[in-house]
């Protein structure tokens, strides 16, 4: 059987977030499955031009027919393509016929202008998802999530990040298997290190300069122990009121603060992946008392690890 996706586009979409899915469903095809027929669609059809300049041909909406998947793209013009009714309607007829209706990125406006989101929790791009919390108080935004599978939605977060959700749409068409060998014929990750964050603290940390990236380095591999400013000053090779000095210039906040933001971010990759007791993660990542992690759980995540590890069990059912 031949699923077919169809992948809506619009002028000043983000090439990625249609490349991306298109070649994981692809490599999925190939690997003797049932295979998958894209069809890029847009308003009027012909070449569509993204925003890097790059064209994509495409069929136009009175001559598409159903799909088994929708996915709409986002993009720099996704805005524009909001207002168009065309667009829109075209959405809502697939959603009463389509299996799974998807967006990447800032796709998920589309979806949101649509009335598909309402009730929903879903995911954007994590620079607009407070712009989409309040533009539209209905639906629940997940600013950290890299995609999520809300009844026939699914929404995914970041241009690359439609690369994970199709490797998730995958799984549940044809196996975890197959979707494993696609991830390594992409060389990509089959799930995503980190949890379920869309950016790495320690890439955010990380100055321009790079003048302490081998020292977050060695912070992140050694979180189990003691991380004083003089412990951190002496493997930097300076003296600790200088190290302090410097590093809140370059990295944005202080020693401390770093050393908490990889500690969290390291437990709760753990919280959320793997089953080990809460106490037993709370030592290896150098929180060691799990009242202590639970309070700076809450400062960043406002929620206990033991409800982000529920949340997450969730979402993979």
């Amino acid at each position: 059987m031949t699923r077919q996706i169809g992948i809506l586009l619009y002028p000043d979409f983000q090439l990625l977030d249609a490349a991306g899915v298109t070649a994981a469903f692809e490599l999925a095809g190939g690997f003797g499955a049932a295979p998958y027929e894209m069809t890029p669609l847009s308003h009027h059809g012909g070449l569509v031009r993204s925003s890097s300049g790059m064209t994509i041909e495409t069929v136009p909406l009175a001559a598409a027919g159903s799909f088994d998947t929708l996915i709409v793209v986002g993009g720099e013009g996704h805005r524009q393509a909001m207002s168009c009714p065309e667009l829109l309607n075209f959405i809502r007829h697939q959603a009463r016929n389509a299996r799974r209706i998807c967006s990447v990125c800032t796709g998920a406006f589309l979806l949101a202008e649509a009335g598909m989101l309402d009730g929903r929790r879903v995911t954007t791009h994590w620079q607009q998802a407070p712009a989409m919390a309040a533009q539209f108080p209905k639906i629940r935004v997940s600013a950290d999530a890299i995609h999520i599978h809300d009844g026939l939605i699914w929404t995914s977060a970041g241009i690359s990040a439609g690369i994970d959700m199709a490797l998730a749409l995958i799984a549940e068409d044809l196996g975890a298997d197959i979707a494993r060998r696609t991830a390594q014929q992409m060389v990509v990750f089959y799930h995503r290190p980190g949890g379920q964050s869309q950016f790495s603290a320690l890439l955010e940390m990380t100055s321009p300069q790079e003048r302490f990236a081998e020292l977050l380095g060695w912070i992140r591999s050694n979180l189990e122990q003691r991380l004083t400013v003089d412990i951190l000053a002496s493997q930097a090779g300076m003296s600790p009121r200088n190290f302090s000095r410097s590093f809140r210039a370059a990295v944005g906040m202080s020693p401390a603060k770093a050393v908490e933001r990889l500690r969290l971010e390291a437990a709760r990759e753990q919280v959320e992946r793997s089953t080990l007791p809460i106490e037993a993660i709370a030592v290896m990542t150098g929180f060691h008392d799990p009242e202590r992690m639970r309070r700076a759980f809450l400062r960043e995540f406002h929620q206990p690890p033991q409800a982000i590890r529920r949340n997450a069990a969730a979402e993979a059912t």
